[in-house]
């Protein structure tokens, strides 16, 4: 999970005037844990995420997280966690008594919802079915899988770890260890991929019979080797053709689109993005992790933490890098462009409950995005339209001025 900050500069039309309200309630609450090592980095990869040693430095960086949650709990005295999620990185390379360790310490510290939705992040070349089982056991009850592709040609030019058929034996390993709730990560717009070879990889994920399916395209990100070095993607042409005949692939056995790349069966969305892209708020720990929390009294403040593992496990060095308030100019920007993501949209109550701001101060700018075919006339929801979702960027660039 990443977040993104616009620059303190930029100035939001329509809000700097409005006064903000202290919230009426506060959102629920969710908890990120960041395990940044993984076998080896993927090319394509941007995450804060570390090749790993042959022994990691498990229970150090538990104690680590532990303390870093320590610092982090006077501002959620009372609030209980609906949801925690680990990512990597790959957290599926510690071992579960490590994992029960912290579980154990962050329940100790924080409440858990009744229904609480545990979710850990695990790539096939790391299954072993003592340890899924094992991992169950804790209370983990999601898995999120990185497929990306069931092609070997594919995965070799991805850097993945694992082959097809480990990818396909994983799904059945997580059935077996008593996951009946998981995830596959798979992306299209792989390098020189055609349109047959990317509803292949599909067809295969449907088999598999996942939950939820995460399924997006491949894109360059800075400071990656993809981006120093280009492979060769598919055309536009292509690139729209898998598009349009992957979702209706999905939605022909089931699987919902309710975020731009995220797919589910019936009741089966992912709680913690859920919550993520609904304003939310969640406690971010681990190097790198970021975090977002509201206060009564109407701030919101935005966290993040030292990046680099020896540095978050340096006890002379403070496990936080930053932290930044949310300004009222920040605020219509910082919550549509989580919100606009999300298939349906949100009720516009949202806003102002989530934000302390008058729905009012949206006004003119979605009066503008309404008139350009980009958000839908509905007074009771904040929604793209199809075109508005196809073209995100330009409509919440009209958010900004």
């Amino acid at each position: 999970m990443t977040d993104s900050h616009p620059a303190s500069s930029l100035i939001i039309g329509g809000a700097a005037s409005s006064p903000r309200a202290p919230l009426p309630a506060l959102p629920p609450l969710a908890l990120y844990i960041h395990i940044p090592w993984c076998v080896r980095k993927c090319p394509y990869c941007d995450f804060n995420s570390h090749t790993a040693s042959p022994v990691l430095p498990e229970e150090e960086y538990v104690d680590a997280l532990l303390a870093d949650l320590d610092q982090d709990l006077h501002a959620v005295y009372g609030r209980e966690i609906s949801s925690i999620f680990f990512g990597g990185g790959t957290p599926s390379l510690f071992r579960a008594q490590a994992l029960g360790r912290l579980l154990k310490g962050v329940e100790q510290r924080i409440p858990f919802a009744h229904d609480i939705e545990i979710t850990l992040e695990a790539n096939p070349g790391t299954f072993e079915q003592e340890k899924f089982v094992a991992y169950r056991k804790l209370g983990i009850n999601r898995l999120s899988i990185g497929i990306q592709s069931f092609q070997q040609q594919k995965l070799e030019a991805l850097g993945r770890i694992h082959n097809g058929d480990e990818a396909v034996r994983a799904a059945g390993m997580a059935r077996q260890a008593g996951f009946d709730n998981f995830n596959l990560d798979l992306m299209h717009g792989l390098p020189d991929q055609s349109l047959d070879d990317a509803l292949s990889d599909l067809r295969q994920a449907i088999e598999l019979k996942p939950t939820h399916i995460s399924w997006y395209q491949l894109t360059l990100e800075p400071n990656t080797v993809f981006w120093n070095q280009p492979p060769v993607l598919p055309e536009d042409d292509t690139l729209w053709d898998i598009q349009e005949a992957g979702q209706a692939l999905l939605a022909a056995h089931g699987y919902a689109q309710y975020e731009v790349s995220a797919y589910a069966q019936p009741g089966r969305p992912a709680r913690h993005n859920l919550n993520y892209w609904s304003f939310g708020d969640f406690i971010g720990i681990g190097a790198g992790a970021h975090g977002k929390l509201s206060h009564p009294d109407g701030r919101i403040v935005r966290t993040w933490k030292t990046r680099l593992p020896k540095d978050y496990l340096n006890p002379a060095k403070s496990f936080q890098a930053g932290e930044k308030a949310l300004s009222n100019d920040e605020m219509p920007f910082e919550f549509l462009m989580n919100a606009l993501r999300l298939a349906a949209g949100v009720e516009s109550r949202l806003y102002p409950e989530r934000t302390g701001l008058p729905l009012e101060s949206l006004a003119e700018h979605r009066r503008e995005a309404e008139q350009s075919g980009l958000m839908q006339v509905e007074p009771s929801r904040l929604a793209a339209t199809e075109r508005g979702q196809l073209f995100l960027n330009d409509l919440l660039q009209k958010f900004l001025s």
